[in-house]
């Protein structure tokens, strides 16, 4: 197959890459003009320089399947709204117009479980759950994936959403809780953090990489777009997250809870029912 994507210099895409350089797919990636490669990737995957809302004429045309990955500023501090609908949204649904226009049938984008927002914290997610964002990236990614499917809709599109729960694991950004900890598990340090009292259902980003690569299948696809999610079904506390890694790596310093306060809007729980999970690893 010949697949298109968007985000694969990303934390996620880096992972899919290396996979997919495995396979017998034509990948055709998208990367910012300023971005270095830093990494050897494998030579059936060729790289398109540009920004989401250039003009791409002809690219698309023999693309079999449009994977986008690429999400603005995913991480804390959050951008603002404006940025996040210009990116998230609107550029993004000018490259998905520019591909439909060339042909393209079929798409799979990536939506994250924080779209659900204040939704979670009446119990475990499902697909059909309503979505009530309360902060200004999760937003963005909520209007994206109700114009996407309206789009899919309109123009008798197949679409996959694959809504990403707390992924962690290597290649992080190292301000994050994971690759944080384990750095300071290296020196033997103590780390410092919240009191950890959140549910969450973390799922390992090489588990995620294989999901979006299950999801190039679309033998058993029905009429209507999917929402999928990716997480692993284990809802665990951040605390007890926290303290099963520091065991693994045999730390020798301390986990100091509750030294930093939470932060503003965070839910105290975000968790996805079994029946919503469609790749089980």
């Amino acid at each position: 197959m010949n697949i298109f994507i968007t985000g694969g210099t990303g934390f996620i895409g880096r992972h899919l890459l290396k996979r997919l350089g495995k396979t017998s797919h034509n990948i055709f990636c998208l990367k910012r003009k300023d971005t270095i490669l830093k990494e050897k990737f494998s030579p059936n995957i060729e790289w398109i320089e540009g920004s989401l809302d250039d003009n791409f004429d002809q690219t698309f045309q023999n693309i079999d399947i449009f994977l986008h990955l690429a999400s603005h500023a995913p991480n804390v501090p959050y951008d603002t709204i404006e940025n996040y609908l210009y990116w998230n949204v609107y550029a993004s649904t000018k490259l998905i117009h520019q591909a439909v226009n060339q042909g393209v049938k079929k798409f799979i984008t990536a939506g994250t479980c924080f779209e659900y927002g204040l939704a979670a914290n009446f119990g475990d997610l499902s697909s059909k759950s309503p979505l009530l964002p309360n902060l200004s990236y999760p937003t963005s990614k909520a209007a994206a994936s109700i114009t996407f499917q309206g789009i899919a809709e309109e123009l008798s599109l197949k679409l996959k959403i694959l809504r990403i729960f707390q992924v962690y694991g290597e290649g992080e950004l190292s301000s994050r809780l994971w690759p944080s900890m384990k750095e300071a598990a290296k020196n033997g340090t103590d780390f410092s953090m919240t009191d950890g009292n959140v549910l969450r259902d973390f799922i390992n980003v090489e588990n995620v990489a294989r999901a979006f690569e299950e999801s190039l299948n679309f033998d058993d696809y029905k009429d209507k777009s999917e929402i999928i999610h990716v997480a692993s079904g284990v809802p665990m506390t951040l605390k007890d997250f926290a303290i099963s890694w520091w065991e693994k790596w045999d730390a020798k310093g301390e986990i100091r809870f509750g030294e930093y306060p939470s932060r503003p809007g965070e839910l105290k729980r975000i968790t996805s029912d079994n029946e919503s999970i469609k790749y089980k690893f």
